[in-house]
Parts: structure tokens; C-alpha cells; sequence
């Protein structure tokens, strides 16, 4: 989940962080309300979405009063910037963050982010902060400092003092900087953040640090240890992601629409990639990506098997399954045949179980009356499911 840059500030803020005094506003009207009451003699205006050319776009302008606020905000609400996951679609601007202009004399970039190689928290930060960074670091690997953090009982550790001297500020400024680095650190410990970035983070004529934009992803798969988040999560998903997606990330299953005829049912990202490539590797099409999780009940499984004979597209269902301890292929197969109950569409279906209770999977879809033929492992699965679909079509 990633949030809005006045959502990721709030938090900033609960940690001790310093930012820019401001509110949001989703009327040109509100934008002009909220303006006035700020009183401040220059204004920033930054459409919230979560694209990182917001900009380029126009997506971030000044004003120097309340009338100016209002006509910026009018350029921007309703509008689409490029977004993340959907550029061909845009994001549409909902709200505009209304907040003080301020002075700075330097930009710098601040981050603490999941190291995908290792597993653990990564600080980063430069002197070199602003638009471009990661562009910008591409071309001159040494831009952004590298330090790996620790995590103790005491909560992380690492070289936050090196990384502060390294940024060449004024005394005061870099024991603040030392400050922030090891408040980011603990809010990404805290929020299991897979990153939590402030750029720019800059330093003002009196020698303090703003965080003047920032941006927060939080692990989905750790939202039920925040409920405090919830709240969030409706503001970020609200219109912007697919409902299908959300509906079936509440029932404990990550699912994604393709495009292609053969619809798959797998427990396990690993095994739904693998399970993807090789329908490619036959000269087939993936009608969706599934992950079923561990904590999915077999109610949960059904709302997923749903959504694959729901799609109009899907000719073929491919069932892919290897039982664990937490979650037995028994319990997948009791939710795929309440889905067959429910929905009454009937496809030709390949299923391969292994692992736990994967006999008693077959017995107990059979005697639930679906109809599917039985595959002895997953690559003879793969080839009978396209074939299916090639005739299909």
C-alpha cells in the first residue's frame, strides 16, 4: 500500500519529523477556504497522487494568495497525472495539499527501504536531493550513501552519525539529521514500510530540516498487525484500484485480471510466477495471476475461484496446488466447488494437487460433483490446460 503524501506526512509527523504546515482540499471553494485560514504569504499546491513525474506534470505549482490557490486547484482537481501502476489510464486528482512554501537553502534525499538482495533495512541518503535523484544516482553510483541497518532488541541500528557527516551540514543541522535517519528507520521497523523516503529533505535559512515531500509503502501482507492504518488503505484504494483486487485482497488472495483464456488457481506467489511462465513456455495465455494465502479460509478460496469463472474470458481452469502445513489442498478444493455451486458455469478443468491431504483433495472435489481431469504434476497440467484452450478458441 502506498499512501498519498499527506497521508505519509502525518505519520512523519507523529515520529517527531518536521513538515510543512498545510491541509488538503477536494473543492476549489475548500481549496480557497483552507487557503485563507493559513494566511501564509506563498503557498505550494500539489495534486495528490502517487506518480513520481507528478512534477513534470504539473502536479506541484505555487500561488501567492487565496485566489491563486483556488485557480491552481482548479487546473488540477478532476485531472489525470500518469500513475504507477495504470500510465495509459492516470490517476485522477481527488485532493489538492494546500501548505506553506518554504525556503530552503539545500535539498537533500533521506530513505530507509526493504533491501529486496538481503532481506533487511537499507538507510540511504545524499547530499543531492531533488527531481531525478534515481537518474541521477544511476549515472554517479556514488551519490547516495549505502548503509545497512541492524535490527536489535533495542530497536535498528546502523550508521546514522556517518550518513549525517557525510551530508556536510552545519553542526546542528547534522545532529538533526542523525535524528531523522534513526526516527526513519524505527517508523519503517515500526509500519513494516518497504519504504520510507523524504525527498527533498531540506534545510532552511534558520538551519532546520523539512521534509517537503514523502512518499510511504507499507507491506500489504502486514496490514492486519496496523488496523490503526485502515483508514488509510479506504483513502488510497478508494477509486483508484481495481475492486476486484481489493475485494479479493480482503479475502486473504492476491489477484490480478491478464488477458489470455486459461484461468488459474495457485497457492503460493512463487508457484503462481512459475506456474505463469510455463503457460507462456506452451504457447498459452494467463487469464489472471492468483496467490492464495495461508490464512484463506476455504469461504475466502471460494470468493477467488469466483472471480476466474466470472471472467468471460477465462475457457480453461487450471488448477495448480501443492498443500502445506498451514493451508491443505483439501481446504482449496472444498472452495472451488462451493464456487461451482454458486456461479453454475462450468468449464473443462485441469487440476493438479500435491503436497498435503492432496488425495483427499480429489476424492472430496468429485464427490462435490465438479468435473475435472486429474494431472500427475504440474507440467503435464500446464500443456493439457493449453491444449484445452487452443481448442477452445
Amino acid at each position: 500500500m502506498q499512501l498519498h503524501e499527506f497521508q505519509a506526512k502525518e505519520l512523519l509527523e507523529r515520529y517527531g519529523l518536521r513538515i510543512p504546515k498545510g491541509r488538503i482540499a477536494c473543492e476549489t471553494e475548500d481549496a480557497r477556504r483552507v487557503a485563507e485560514r493559513l494566511g501564509f504569504s506563498r503557498f505550494a499546491v500539489k495534486a495528490q497522487v502517487r506518480s513520481t513525474g507528478r512534477l513534470a506534470e504539473g502536479g506541484v505549482r505555487f500561488a501567492a494568495s487565496p485566489d491563486g490557490v483556488a485557480a491552481t486547484s482548479a487546473t488540477m482537481l478532476g485531472q489525470q497525472l500518469g500513475a504507477p501502476r495504470s500510465p495509459a489510464l492516470g490517476e485522477n486528482v481527488r485532493w489538492v495539499l494546500i501548505e506553506e512554501a518554504v525556503p530552503y537553502s539545500l535539498q537533500l534525499y533521506a530513505a530507509v527501504v526493504l533491501d529486496s538482495a538481503t532481506g533487511g533495512l537499507l538507510l540511504l541518503s545524499s547530499r543531492s536531493g531533488g527531481p531525478g535523484i534515481q537518474s541521477r544516482a544511476a549515472e554517479r553510483p556514488g551519490l547516495i550513501f549505502r548503509s545497512p541497518l541492524k535490527i536489535t532488541a533495542h530497536g535498528p541500528e546502523g550508521a546514522f552519525e556517518e550518513a549525517a557527516r557525510r551530508l556536510e551540514l552545519p553542526t546542528k543541522a547534522e545532529t538533526e539529521a542523525a535524528d531523522i535517519f534513526r526516527r526513519l528507520a524505527r517508523m519503517a521497523l515500526d509500519l513494516d514500510a518497504l519504504q520510507v523516503e523524504i525527498n527533498p529533505l531540506v534545510l532552511t535559512p534558520s538551519l532546520e530540516l523539512v521534509a517537503l515531500d514523502a512518499k510511504l509503502q507499507i507491506d500489504d501482507h502486514a496490514l492486519f498487525r496496523h488496523p490503526g492504518l485502515e483508514a488509510f488503505r479506504d483513502a488510497v484504494t478508494q477509486e483508484e484500484d481495481d475492486p476486484q483486487e481489493l475485494a479479493a485482497d480482503r479475502h486473504q488472495i492476491n489477484y490480478a485480471a491478464l488477458g489470455g483464456q486459461i484461468g488459474i488457481i495457485v497457492n503460493g506467489a512463487g508457484l503462481a510466477l512459475a506456474t505463469l511462465d510455463m503457460i507462456q513456455d506452451f504457447g498459452g495465455e494467463p487469464a489472471n495471476f492468483m496467490d492464495i494465502r495461508t490464512t484463506a479460509s476455504s469461504l475466502d478460496i471460494a470468493y477467488g475461484a469466483e472471480l476466474v469463472l466470472g471472467n468471460k474470458n477465462t475457457t480453461t481452469m487450471l488448477i495448480n496446488v501443492h498443500g502445506g502445513g498451514m493451508q491443505r489442498c483439501d481446504t482449496i478444493a472444498e472452495g472451488i466447488a462451493i464456487a461451482v455451486r454458486r456461479t453454475g458455469r462450468k468449464l473443462p478443468i485441469i487440476a493438479r494437487f500435491a503436497g498435503n491431504n492432496a488425495d483427499f483433495a480429489s476424492v472430496r472435489l468429485k464427490s462435490s460433483g465438479v468435473a475435472f481431469d486429474e494431472a500427475s504434476n504440474m507440467t503435464d497440467a500446464v500443456r493439457r490446460a493449453v491444449n484445452l484452450a487452443a481448442h477452445s478458441t
